[in-house]
């Protein structure tokens, strides 16, 4: 299997989300970063923007709608919604940055592949990113399908201190190594339910780089970027562990 990075981080789904840091800046890709970084810059000023103005009053709110009996568990539980809201804010608006930017999204993980692997890269005219809107849509349909249901149960789990912020959080670490790492295996027209067996198959490897996306999604300014990060983390992580068994 061709490995394309030296460094003992690339070892792990933190290490590669890491690597991303530095990938977005490689010759011939940092213009196709562009689009991805400017939609996420936007939604996530906006985003966080209104999480701390809104902060205190639904702190207050929590802590009335806390039964009297488990007021000594305000100072464990209060960390944890805040945790919860920062990581539920973090994912929904991550999920429609995906969206808006899709298509730039998928041709950026082309572009960075073609490098790591010395193909010729693909021409990225206009006319190729109209023409793939259509799948890439009904791709990301596909993952807001598989999302949905599943983001409704754990959300009410989510109401039980402790155990439900942890099992929210890592629903949304595992729906992060879907989302970021969908994008080298639909440029390859791997079905959805393949992708999600290959991920399944090696699970360490994408709780470790959805945990890190999750946790680097929280910390100011490094969310404005983790999106363009992820995808080229995810790319590196795709070419080096799922490539030979589905590239063409």
């Amino acid at each position: 299997m061709q490995q394309n990075h030296s460094s003992p981080l690339a070892h792990s789904g933190a290490g590669y989300l890491l690597l991303g840091f530095s990938l977005i800046r490689m010759k011939g890709v940092k213009r196709f970063v562009f689009i991805p970084l400017s939609v996420n810059l936007c939604l996530f000023a906006v985003a966080f923007s209104y999480l701390f103005t809104m902060l205190d009053e639904w702190m207050l709110a929590f802590e009335s709608w806390l039964p009297e009996f488990l007021q000594w568990l305000t100072w464990i539980v209060q960390p944890l919604t805040l945790l919860f809201l920062l990581v539920f804010f973090s994912f929904i608006f991550s999920s429609v940055a995906n969206w808006l930017a899709a298509p730039f999204n998928g041709l950026l993980a082309e572009k960075l592949e073609a490098k790591l692997t010395n193909k010729r890269p693909p021409s990225g005219s206009v006319f190729d990113i109209v023409k793939d809107i259509p799948r890439t849509f009904s791709r990301e349909w596909c993952k807001f399908s598989y999302y949905l249901p599943r983001a409704v149960g754990f959300f009410i789990l989510s109401f039980i201190p402790i155990i439900g912020q942890i099992m929210w959080f890592l629903f949304v670490a595992w729906m992060m190594a879907i989302q970021y790492k969908d994008y080298a295996f639909d440029n390859h027209k791997v079905p959805f339910e393949a992708m999600k067996h290959a991920l399944a198959e090696r699970k360490g490897l994408s709780y470790s780089f959805g945990i890190t996306t999750a946790v680097c999604s929280m910390i100011p300014f490094v969310n404005l970027v983790i999106m363009p990060v992820a995808i080229c983390g995810a790319t590196a992580l795709w070419v080096d562990h799922y490539r030979d068994n589905f590239a063409d």
